[in-house]
Formats: C-alpha cells, sequence, structure tokens
C-alpha cells in the first residue's frame, strides 16, 4: 500500500454532516463539519426526515470544502449504525464521488470511528491507542463497552439497554427546561451545583457490563415531582455525578476484570470534564493510563471515518485478507472482528 494515499471520509449517521481527507494515515488535510442544531433545538432532539433533508441539502458542499481538486485513492463512509436516511444519503454521495473520481469505495462502522478517532492528536494521526485496551463508547445515541485485543479484535462486554448516556443528558435538559442539546447545558448549570446534594442512582447492574440510564433519568422527573422548590443548579451537578460516576465505576471494573493498563473513551460524552477528571484520577489510582479523544472529534466527524479505512487498508495488507467493502447501509450495525 502506498504510504501517502488519500482518504476521503464521509460521515452522515445522524445530525452532522462531515467529510474529510486523510493523507497517509497520519496527515489531516482537512475536516469540514455542518452542524445540524438549529434544525433540530425547537424539538429538544433529532428528528430523522429533518437530518436527511439537510444531509442532502448540505452533503456536496461539505465534500467540495473537505477535497477541493487534491487527489484521491479511496472513499469511506459510515455504513452504519445510524439513521436510514442519513446513512443512505451517505452512500449514494460516496458512491457517486469514488465512480466520478474511478476509486475504491469503502463501508465503516461508525462505532469502531469513535475509538479510531482517540488516535488523533492535534493535526496528526498517532499511535496512541495501545492494545490490550477496554474502550468506551459513550456518546447521544450509544453506550458500548469494549474489550479490544487489537484494530479489528473486539470483543462487545456490554451496551446500554435503553437510553444512551448523552440521550439521558438531553432528556434530562428538556424536563428542566434547559436548551438543546443539553449535555453542555447540564454541565454548564453544574458547575455552580453540589454533586452531592441528591442521592440519584448509580445502575451499576452488577454481574453484567450493560448499562441502564432511563431509571436515572426517572429519578430526576420524580424529583422534580416531589420538590416545589428546586435548585437546578444542585439537580445538573447531582444527575452529572451519578451518570459520571456510573461510567467511570464500570470501565474501571471492566479495565481490571481484563487486567489491562489502558482505557480508550470516544463519543460525543467524552467531552464531558467531569468524565475525563474522575475517570484520570480513579485510572491513575489504578494504574491505568486512560486515552480521551480530542474535545473537537468527540462528536460525529468524518476523519474518524477515513482513519478507520486507512486501518483496515493495512489490515488487508498485513494479512493478505481481501478487503471487505461492506457498502451495505445497516442502521442497527454491530461492531464485528475483521478477517
Amino acid at each position: 500500500m502506498k504510504k501517502e494515499i488519500s482518504i476521503l471520509g464521509i460521515e452522515s449517521t445522524c445530525d452532522e454532516t462531515s467529510a474529510a481527507l486523510l493523507k497517509g494515515g497520519r496527515e489531516l488535510v482537512s475536516n469540514v463539519i455542518y452542524s445540524q442544531i438549529e434544525e433540530h433545538k425547537k424539538y429538544h432532539g433529532v428528528v430523522p426526515e429533518l437530518a436527511s433533508r439537510a444531509h442532502a441539502a448540505k452533503i456536496a458542499t461539505v465534500i467540495a470544502e473537505a477535497l477541493g481538486d487534491r487527489p484521491l485513492d479511496y472513499v469511506a463512509f459510515a455504513s452504519g449504525p445510524g439513521l436510514p436516511g442519513g446513512l443512505m444519503v451517505g452512500r449514494v454521495a460516496a458512491q457517486t464521488l469514488a465512480e466520478f473520481k474511478q476509486v475504491p469505495l469503502i463501508g465503516v462502522n461508525h462505532l469502531e470511528g469513535h475509538l479510531f478517532a482517540c488516535n488523533f492528536e492535534e493535526t496528526q494521526a498517532q499511535e496512541r491507542l495501545q492494545f490490550p485496551l477496554v474502550a468506551l463508547i459513550v456518546s447521544g445515541g450509544h453506550t458500548e463497552l469494549w474489550y479490544v485485543k487489537g484494530y479489528g479484535d473486539y470483543k462487545v462486554l456490554g451496551r446500554t439497554r435503553d437510553d444512551a448516556a448523552g440521550e439521558a443528558f438531553d432528556k434530562v435538559a428538556k424536563l428542566l427546561g434547559l436548551p438543546y442539546p443539553g449535555g453542555p447545558q447540564v454541565s454548564k448549570q453544574a458547575l455552580n451545583g453540589r454533586r452531592d446534594a441528591i442521592a440519584f442512582p448509580r445502575p451499576l447492574l452488577p454481574g453484567t457490563w450493560e448499562f441502564s440510564f432511563s431509571g436515572i433519568k426517572t429519578a430526576v422527573s420524580y424529583y422534580l415531582r416531589d420538590h416545589q422548590h428546586i435548585n437546578i443548579a444542585d439537580v445538573c451537578a447531582s444527575f452529572e455525578m451519578a451518570m459520571v460516576d456510573t461510567l467511570v465505576t464500570k470501565t474501571l471494573l471492566a479495565a481490571k476484570k481484563y487486567k489491562v493498563k489502558h482505557i480508550a473513551v470516544g463519543g460525543g460524552v467524552a467531552a464531558n470534564t467531569l468524565l475525563r477528571q474522575l475517570m484520570n484520577e480513579r485510572g491513575a489510582s489504578q494504574g491505568v493510563e486512560v486515552h480521551f479523544v480530542e474535545r473537537k472529534l468527540s462528536s460525529d466527524n468524518a476523519a474518524m471515518i477515513a482513519l478507520v479505512a486507512y486501518k483496515k487498508l493495512q489490515y488487508a495488507e498485513q494479512t493478505g485478507k481481501p478487503l471487505k467493502a461492506n457498502i451495505n447501509i445497516d442502521p442497527n450495525m454491530k461492531v464485528r472482528r475483521w478477517g
């Protein structure tokens, strides 16, 4: 494989339309992201039909800005999991571009992207991840815990049974009358509150690596119903602490169980300051090094899609196994081992 191959990644799984050009597996030439927050703000959540229309309206412009007149060797796109309409827009755009440029097309699992994004540092992709590790993928749509032996070698330990962590933040923000997206708003309010003001539950689900956050959300709802005078800052601080405490505790328990010394945390919720603080502090006390994705690459982006494609090409070359293009979209796609 040529060392300086250029891959254009395309991401359209939810409410960000993104295209990025990655050169040589390390140089991030461009990473253009169009956010749909304004389209969805008044609904306090993502409306699939509006998301699909916005992707269709913006994707050509985003790709043109990311690629320019630069040479191209591969096109990669997120083929799942995600909203069906958004996935279809991404595939059609990627397939059209690949045929026009006469280059191969590669489908990529969006969730792998969130893990691989932990390899980016500043403007270059470095080999920051050290295997084996435990990965926490935590976003608005997904909360999963993996044991990772290497690139393309995963074991999913557990997933959320109901709400994803980011989804729970958004729903609690809506209960409190805070603007969308809710996660940053809850964290902002929490800065002026007490984390121990309200004893919200920690759903650790002993005996399983799965998560469940609907109970914390319901506890907040009941608290608001039963109390006439509410200190929003205390509610936010206590809720955030319950969420983060659950995520950190389960992740470190998994690291201890699987005897790993490295943890990777990716996805939109990885930008949360309290999560970063507690995971780093408790990880250090356990002798575990934690690798967080950069905040600017924690939300959905195409840079991570291009990097997964590059690693898949490397894997095919090193193992001699044919690359599986996987260009069929799957809204419920699960992460699978390569090969």
